[in-house]
């Protein structure tokens, strides 16, 4: 078959479930439950580490983290590199080779400096974490619409342990819905779309394109009509706001008191999560109007469409706020949407359990395309997943890495369809049964009736890390019970073992 247009959306920060497709019943999200419909929900797909920059580079590159090596948002670096590499290889390059126009349109963050066009993508730099609210493009658009520049009230701040005013979370953006950035992202994307249908329809060039949203990211700045969208009383507030931090590690409190967690009471916290809702509702109403306009262009039918997040969200759960050096699923496990047209073998209406990662959409563009997926990938194609296919290789775990925020704080995570097992060197590490307890709240990693399965995931994690190159691998030969085959010295210093020339 010809090769496959791709239309990628990605939100930031968003919890997956704040998505009716999820389980939630208040939330009105119908672009995205009409996805659901249309193709297949992955009901375990995780991000290889929670924070932006360094999915967003994996999301070029195809490579977990540790090798592309942008480990943290430039923002708050803590020493690492805070650009990739002039020379680095991306996806855009192998589908460019092929005759594909490449876009990109909204969030980028994945460095300082550089932007989608030092990478091969066509499209306007937005850098940062944050919409840029004063950028040309922006304002611009602003002006040739009547609309006025972005001006906030009634901000919501906690209070930081020394006392200063804490981080803005929410806010009332003083303008309509057209003028908000998501809404401008959609507008940019459905320009470029039809831009690239023309091409498509008249010269048969088939292209790919990004629609990455800033939101619902706090802080969440957007009209009055979406922060109050969602009645208070109707939030359950998430049972793991029980934390105790009783067998946790310490990093976890110091988090809790950054993000001025205590500053709220119980009212407050429903009215912070009703207006995140509500921002998910806005920018589900941007992902509709892109859906519309593929159909209006007659493009469905040839576009592989898949709507993801770069890593999921706090929200109050456990306690904290944002994200950071805690591997819960809160902020790993994501959304995963994906529809494969028809024409091109895609299933449609049904939830898939295997363990995915966004490491995959890499491969996933470049199969699309019907091109290989290069060997230094550290992906697996989904489309054999979208077509109901079985593959008999496919992953039963799924690793994942952190590297620090603010400071460095290195972290790795095995995570099985039932167990997950953090290391935090720094720290005390951590061990849960999902199915017993799906809050995590109750650390098992010195529970003698785990303990064969905390030496299962220790070895599943050691294994992968030292055949990857990762050299956290290191740290566990002298700390854990791990096998190492072939290795009498624990400490892997490879002393005696070189040949040293005078």
């Amino acid at each position: 078959m010809p090769p496959l247009n791709v239309l990628f959306f990605c939100t930031d920060q968003q919890r997956r479930d704040s998505l009716s497709v999820y389980g939630n019943q208040i939330v009105r999200t119908p672009a995205a439950d009409r996805l659901a419909r249309e193709g297949v929900v992955f009901d375990h797909a995780y991000t290889p580490s929670a924070i932006c920059t360094p999915t967003r580079a994996t999301f070029l590159t195809g490579v977990w983290p540790f090798r592309h090596k942008l480990l943290a948002n430039f923002e708050r670096n803590v020493g690492y590199i805070t650009e990739l590499p002039d020379d680095t290889v991306t996806f855009a390059g192998y589908l460019k080779d092929a005759g594909y126009r490449v876009g990109h349109v909204g969030k980028w963050h994945v460095g300082q400096d550089k932007g989608p066009a030092e990478f091969g993508l066509e499209g306007e730099h937005y850098p940062g974490w944050g919409p840029p609210v004063n950028h040309l493009d922006y304002l611009r658009y602003l002006d040739e619409r009547g609309l006025p520049r972005f001006s906030v009230r009634d901000e919501v701040r906690g209070t930081f342990p020394n006392g200063k005013p804490g981080n803005a979370i929410m806010g009332t953006y003083e303008g309509p819905a057209e003028g908000t950035f998501d809404y401008f992202i959609a507008e940019r994307t459905i320009e470029r779309l039809r831009e690239y249908a023309r091409g498509y329809r008249e010269e048969g060039q088939p292209f790919y394109l990004n629609c990455h949203w800033f939101g619902p990211h706090l802080p969440y700045f957007v009209p009055e009509a979406y922060l109050t969208m969602y009645d208070p009383a109707d939030v359950p507030l998430p049972a793991s706001m029980a934390e105790t931090f009783e067998g946790k590690p310490m990093v976890q409190r110091h988090y809790s008191a950054h993000w001025a967690y205590d500053s709220f009471d119980e009212a407050t916290w429903r009215r912070l999560i009703a207006a995140k809702w509500g921002y998910g509702t806005l920018i589900d109403e941007q992902l509709g109007r892109v859906l519309d306009e593929l159909d209006r262009l007659g493009l469905a039918d040839s576009t592989l469409v898949v709507f993801t997040c770069d890593h999921g969200a706090f929200t109050g759960v456990h306690k904290l706020q944002d994200k950071g050096p805690a591997m819960y699923d809160d902020i790993y496990r994501i959304h995963l949407l994906a529809r494969l047209p028809q024409g091109a073998g895609g299933v449609h209406g049904q939830r898939e359990r295997r363990l995915t990662s966004l490491v995959d959409l890499p491969a996933t563009w470049l199969d699309a395309a019907g091109l290989p997926v290069p060997d230094h990938f550290d992906g697996h194609s989904l489309l054999p997943l979208l077509r109901g296919e079985a593959p008999s290789d496919w992953r039963d775990d799924v690793l994942c890495e952190f590297h620090g925020h603010h400071f460095p704080y290195p972290q790795r995570m095995v995570r099985t369809d039932r167990y997950k097992l953090v290391i935090n060197p720094p720290d005390v590490n951590e061990l849960y049964d999902l199915l017993e307890d799906p809050h995590e709240l109750a650390n098992q990693i010195d529970n003698p009736a785990y303990a064969a399965v905390r030496r299962d995931l220790m070895n599943r994690l050691y294994r992968q890390l030292r055949a990857r190159g990762d050299n956290f691998y290191h740290w566990m030969t002298t700390m854990f019970e791990v096998d190492v085959p072939g290795e009498e010295d624990a400490s892997l210093s490879g002393f005696g073992k070189r040949s040293v020339t005078q």
